[in-house]
């Protein structure tokens, strides 16, 4: 399995913080956003690579990440899986060219050959990614990820499914303005190989919207199966400086002491 995070964003709400720095290497309680995700997808069993995407304005900022935590080079340590950033080649918020466009270059750039588990770069999240990749090989199809909220106004921030009583997704819709269920989804999936290189292909070739990654879920869903991953715990959407700063002073609470 290859762990494609998605970071070639602009973070334009964050500034001046992100202006010259990419938001998932700001610091959350003495560790960055992007470390924190890349421990948790190291844990997964069978995680041979890690592919961040990200930007021209933001490509030096990962490799010197890259090579300060594994090593100069594209191999990251013996000990866990290899790590390469991928550059999108956009260069402002102006011409970027969204994350499932990102999502498709990671793919060939790469050259991604089997499945893959997709993870935005600026979400943090209480779940163990180990136990979502055992929920997709047991499925053995595409997967999303779920957790309940009560907060309508939360939900219309976000995606939004129905699913069966066995997982199924029956329904999907992207920050909608009447939310039809209590179940958000974040931009964590996990998508076979066949998805990756002939669903995702032909969804963008039929003018799809490339931009939010949950676009796509619902093209999918009327073509093959996919199922939710529920999770318990807290996911942390850090969009703007007053969630940073929330979320920043949550996890030192949790560590202080």
């Amino acid at each position: 399995m290859t762990g494609i995070i998605l970071a070639a964003g602009y973070a334009t709400r964050l500034y001046p913080l992100t202006r010259d720095f990419p938001k998932p290497l700001l610091e959350v309680a003495g560790r960055s956003i992007l470390d924190r995700i890349v421990d948790n997808a190291r844990r997964v069993s069978g995680m041979q690579r890690l592919v961040v995407v990200t930007n021209s304005r933001f490509a030096s900022h990962f490799e010197d990440w890259r090579d300060a935590r594994f090593g100069a080079g594209r191999a990251a340590d013996r000990a866990g899986p290899r790590v390469d950033i991928i550059n999108d080649g956009s260069t402002s918020n102006a011409n970027r060219i969204g994350a499932l466009a990102d999502l498709h270059l990671a793919v060939e750039e790469a050259d991604v050959d089997g499945d893959a588990m997709v993870l935005a770069g600026d979400n943090l999240f209480d779940f163990e990614l180990a136990d979502f990749a055992t929920f997709f090989r047991e499925a053995g199809c595409d997967c999303i990820s779920a957790h309940e909220l009560t907060d309508v106004e939360q939900l219309r921030r976000t995606g939004v499914a129905e699913l069966a009583d066995d997982d199924r997704v029956l329904h999907f819709a992207e920050k909608p303005a009447e939310p039809r269920s209590t179940w958000a989804v974040p931009p964590f999936y996990a998508y076979t190989r066949r998805t990756l290189r002939e669903r995702l292909p032909a969804f963008l070739a039929q003018g799809g919207e490339g931009d939010a990654p949950g676009s796509f879920i619902p093209w999918l869903i009327e073509r093959a199966p996919v199922y939710a991953f529920r999770f318990e715990g807290a996911r942390h959407d850090i969009g703007n400086r007053e969630s940073y700063e929330r979320v920043s002073r949550l996890f030192a609470a949790d560590h202080s002491g």
